[in-house]
């Protein structure tokens, strides 16, 4: 009797979340562009998490004979701060895949013109290691086109990958592809994709790629490159190896619980056809709707994003753990919300919080290292020095390097 009345409270808890999320999702993400997500009158005023159904945490040990870095998986919770993180380990019984780093640090993510950073000159930074103008895709603050870290790892002859929630072109992804002036570029940016080399994304945006104003396909023209171009996560799940462009949403993918299954196996994936490397491969994947809902300071929507991302970061710490040779880095761009939690409590999941704004914050935002190297990011240190760390460690040089913009 005990069991059956577990059953029907967690039950009518999911039944809650997707209720709440759905309609939040009817306003944000139905027919709006590509920033719309930001507009606080379609606030969600619920800051009630009620608890759900909590997923079981594995727990994997970092080698103390790991063998030479070949591979690194940067993961970026954008929007994703302390409070974040710490809202969905207490909606999940207390516990998340991040409890298994043990190298810890903090990011200071100001941008060259800003106490608060926008997400493209974050991304950027995270990318390149220069710090540049909000706004700004993979140029410094006098628009001069900077080299980033997925770049150097394809001239060095390694596989890349990148995989986002959100469209590809926004503005994380693109700071990884992409060298243009304004992060609204977005037929730009996904014109940048022809221009690389890289193996497999994953991500929405199909509206930059096969609806523009120039009438080109680049779907088409994706596929003459000799990319699998597919639309649907089950058909992405079926490719083995190859270059894979999966194309998932029009714009961006669907928020948490409506998108299902998208982000876990969109990272396994990657890590399967990326290993096959004997060079060894360089992939982002980013958690961009945890940034969505602290806009819409939606605290449902925060928690729901941060949990999925985590069993993301899980599939990487499982590969990593395994492997010994990969460098798993997870942090943010910045913190959205200025979000604060009143109470929680572990048993039912349930949380409490509040928000200071619906914007983006100037708080420093965590670091976790897992694998080779994973000491140097301890400690306070700028956003550009995780960028810049990861070159020593993949023994790239910038300044043997020229872009062709």
């Amino acid at each position: 009797m005990h069991e059956n009345n577990n059953m029907k409270k967690q039950f009518k808890i999911l039944l809650y979340i997707l209720f709440s999320t759905l309609i939040i999702s009817c306003f944000a993400f139905a027919s709006f562009g590509q920033e719309e997500y930001k507009d606080l009158k379609n606030k969600d005023l619920k800051e009630l998490y009620p608890g759900g159904l909590f997923y079981e945490v594995e727990h994997y040990s970092q080698s103390k004979k790991s063998k030479q870095l070949k591979n690194i998986i940067l993961m970026i919770g954008d929007g994703m701060g302390l409070a974040q993180v710490y809202s969905a380990m207490t909606a999940n019984g207390g516990h998340l895949y991040l409890e298994n780093f043990r190298n810890i640090g903090f990011s200071r993510t100001y941008s060259s013109d800003n106490y608060i950073t926008d997400s493209a000159a974050g991304g950027t930074a995270l990318a390149t290691g220069v710090k540049t103008y909000n706004g700004a895709i993979g140029v410094d603050p006098d628009k001069k086109p900077v080299i980033n870290i997925r770049e150097l790892a394809e001239y060095k002859g390694l596989k890349t990958g990148i995989i986002s929630t959100s469209s590809i072109t926004h503005a994380t992804p693109a700071s990884f592809i992409a060298h243009v002036d304004s992060r609204g570029s977005y037929e730009d940016i996904a014109l940048d994709f022809l221009k690389t080399n890289i193996d497999v994304f994953i991500g929405g945006g199909i509206k930059n790629f096969e609806e523009r104003r120039d009438r080109r396909n680049l779907s088409q023209e994706l596929k003459d490159k000799s990319y699998q171009v597919l639309y649907t996560i089950e058909d992405i799940q079926k490719v083995k190896s190859g270059k894979l462009a999966g194309l998932t949403a029009q714009e961006h993918n669907k928020p948490m619980p409506e998108r299902g299954e998208m982000l876990v196996p969109a990272t396994q994936i990657a890590i399967n056809i990326l290993s096959q490397s004997k060079k060894g491969f360089f992939l982002m994947v980013e958690g961009s709707e945890i940034d969505f809902f602290g806009h819409r300071n939606s605290l449902p929507g925060v928690i729901l994003e941060t949990l999925d991302f985590d069993r993301a970061v899980g599939v990487a710490l499982k590969f990593a753990a395994y492997n010994r040779e990969t460098l798993v880095i997870v942090t943010a761009d910045h913190e959205t919300g200025g979000m604060s939690i009143n109470n929680g409590n572990y048993k039912t999941g349930e949380v409490s919080a509040i928000f200071t704004n619906g914007s983006h914050t100037g708080i420093t935002v965590p670091i976790f290292a897992f694998g080779p190297g994973a000491d140097l990011f301890t400690g306070f240190m700028e956003n550009i020095d995780i960028a810049k760390k990861m070159m020593i460690l993949l023994k790239v040089e910038k300044q043997n390097f020229s872009i062709k913009y």
